[in-house]
């Protein structure tokens, strides 16, 4: 059968249309163009019979500037009913214009079924919705009054309950500090470029880390920064632009960006003209309220507090299930967030709020199988029923059912990598959980896997100095880590670090096997007591499990710009050669059983690119500088300066 039928045959197991499926399958043999043609135009015709459709539907903001909406509603209802939310950066076109399916019409054929409206919208500034692109969607006011406008149609229950992953998802928090009437239930999936300050967490909606800049929103805001698209005349009804949408997609057609090649651009604020990519945000300025281009912030500047992203000075209180991923991008700050709202939430909401985290990449829940592979690492089986959960959740809160839900669901079921269970705890880190502090120590010499770089449990008492030079034009290349959306130029997962370990710009640290098997399951702190001749420069830390096999699969990575050790709502300070200074490195997380005879492992370098941008140790603005310069750094141990790394660890009933 041909590949696209396949594809398309796999998507329909999951909605019950068994008279579609064999019929086309034959006929997709001979003429597989035909028989999608034919798919689609029976999807369409499924929906319309299941539910009343009106797209292309204009909704005013307080602004007066209008987003693009596609409603769909229950034909069967028997009385108002609630609506689920799907409100997107993405393009929310049909799967193909010229029929009419909505490209996720598994998700409206699920919900319609289930007696829920459902309801896509585009944020402004993208496709056929009006106004001027800021991150997130910017103002948070537009979720705000869409759920408004919903509340108010003659066939709405009058509550509303917002679903998605990723940038379907990361408006949410803000809206929901602005407590709208209306607003039942969140489930967030994949949510942290949502996330501003929370927790001691800076990252702006994964803009930072540590206080470098995370790559994956440079190649992401190539395709979605674009202000200059076509529109249609305001006089246009919901009909006559429903038929434009037939002949203008709006969706970008640029040349395919070799992500690999175009994030290596200096300066770094030429990156998206460099690939062709259109003016926006990221750095040209903009006619809105943005406080100029993104590249050009600084981790606590004033204009992340204006717009979408959350902060953990404004209120939640909305009950939420929490979808993470432990090889997603932002795993730490939505573990945050999720205890943020635990906190600030009423008494009541605060024993509404659950979290799941699975051993995923980003927003690739339903893609587990039986072996489910991250990267090259086999997690076994990760499969969850996400429909069952998240219409469980829906149930609940939006059509007031007592589904029994929250009598039996845990706070938090996370996935334990390494012996690879689903395991359930009432908080994070799990009760009991406590410190284990390992020391980094060497003989001097713990360049590469073949060097002496050791971590004991002991404090030890003679210094050691392991040095390493950083060229900002050689970086040490990301291989694998928790990443996302950077094209071509990173692919995530787990993958056998020892290919990496041969440079002599990565110092290795590897502990003795272990005797027994230990649970590691929490936020992982580092703090490293270094030195270098460049006023400022990066350090960077991966954790690994290394087997009895010698695979050392790594399980989360971070980074900390030394520039901002002090705090990031500090000024920028500048290092002193040759003087040490103890920096906390930005936390890991992660839960994974390290089996006996398995050793715990850390890597320290100063660069991980692209997946965080290269220092160029100048101690100069970065992102407008084309020439850095060679820096010569150090990690210091011993008793006067001990560098460690602290775990959180999981007492095992015996």
């Amino acid at each position: 059968m041909p590949s696209r039928f396949l594809r398309v045959a796999a998507l329909l197991g999951a909605v019950s249309l068994p008279p579609l499926v064999a019929p086309l399958a034959a006929q997709a043999a001979r003429a597989p163009d035909t028989a999608l043609v034919n798919l689609r135009h029976r999807l369409e015709a499924e929906l319309q019979r299941e539910a009343e459709v009106y797209r292309s539907v204009m909704m005013p903001m307080r602004d007066g500037v209008r987003l693009m909406t596609d409603i769909y509603v229950p034909r069967n209802r028997s009385g108002p009913v609630p609506l689920i939310l799907s409100k997107t950066p993405y393009n929310m076109n049909w799967w193909d214009v010229t029929v009419g399916a909505p490209r996720d019409w598994r998700g409206v054929l699920a919900a319609i079924r289930r007696g829920y409206a459902y309801a896509f919208q585009n944020e402004r500034g993208h496709f056929f919705s009006e106004g001027n692109y800021d991150i997130l969607g910017a103002p948070a006011t537009d979720g705000a009054d869409a759920i408004a406008w919903f509340t108010q149609q003659p066939w709405s229950n009058g509550k509303v309950g917002a679903i998605g992953c990723s940038s379907t998802a990361e408006y949410q928090m803000a809206v929901a500090a602005q407590k709208p009437q209306g607003l039942a239930a969140l489930v967030a999936q994949g949510f942290g470029a949502g996330v501003g300050r929370v927790g001691g967490w800076y990252e702006q909606g994964n803009w930072y880390r540590g206080g470098a800049t995370q790559m994956l929103f440079i190649a992401w805001l190539h395709g979605e920064q674009n202000q200059q698209r076509p529109m249609f005349a305001s006089t246009l009804d919901s009909a006559a632009l429903t038929r434009v949408r037939k002949s203008f997609d709006l969706a970008a057609r640029g040349p395919r960006v070799d992500w690999d090649k175009g994030l290596r651009t200096l300066p770094v604020m030429d990156i998206i003209k460099a690939v062709d990519g259109p003016p926006g945000i990221f750095a040209d300025s903009m006619p809105v309220a943005t406080g100029g281009a993104m590249v050009r912030r600084t981790p606590n500047d004033p204009a992340w507090y204006r717009g979408g992203l959350y902060h953990d000075d404004m209120p939640f209180d909305v009950p939420t299930y929490w979808f993470m991923s432990w090889y997603d991008v932002s795993t730490g700050p939505n573990i945050a967030m999720w205890q943020h709202a635990m906190k600030v939430a009423s008494p009541a909401v605060r024993r509404q709020q659950y979290a799941v985290i699975a051993p995923t990449l980003h927003c690739a829940y339903t893609r587990a199988t039986a072996n489910t592979v991250v990267g090259e690492r086999s997690m076994g089986d990760a499969r969850l029923d996400y429909d069952a959960m998240t219409y469980g959740w829906f149930d609940t809160f939006l059509k007031g059912e007592k589904t029994g839900l929250l009598d039996t669901l845990p706070r938090v079921r996370y996935f334990r990598m390494g012996d690879n269970k689903w395991l359930t705890a009432n908080d994070w880190p799990p009760p009991g959980a406590g410190p284990l502090t390992l020391y980094l120590t060497s003989g001097g010499r713990a360049n590469t896997l073949d060097g002496d770089g050791r971590l004991v449990r002991r404090l030890p008492g003679a210094a050691a100095r392991d040095t390493f030079t950083y060229d900002p034009m050689k970086p040490v290349p990301s291989y694998g880590g928790n990443v996302c959306c950077t094209g071509n130029a990173v692919q995530g997962g787990s993958f056998d670090q020892r290919r990496m370990e041969t440079r002599p710009d990565i110092l290795v640290y590897t502990s003795d096997p272990l005797p027994e098997g230990i649970e590691v399951s929490g936020p992982v702190t580092v703090t490293l007591h270094v030195s270098s001749d460049a006023p400022d420069t990066d350090f960077t830390v991966k954790l690994l499990d290394v087997d009895t096999t010698g695979r050392a699969w790594n399980l989360d990575e971070t980074i900390q710009r030394v520039r901002w050790r002090q705090g990031y709502d500090q000024p920028e300070t500048r290092m002193e050669p040759g003087k040490t200074y103890a920096v906390t490195v930005g936390p890991m997380t992660t839960s994974n059983w390290f089996a006996k005879g398995h050793r715990i492992r850390i890597e320290v370098s100063s660069s991980n690119f692209p997946r965080f941008d290269r220092n160029l140790n100048t101690g100069g603005r970065n992102y407008d500088e084309t020439t850095g310069r060679v820096a010569r750094n150090a990690v210091h141990t011993g008793r006067a300066t001990p560098s460690s790394i602290t775990l959180t660890v999981v007492p095992q009933k015996k």
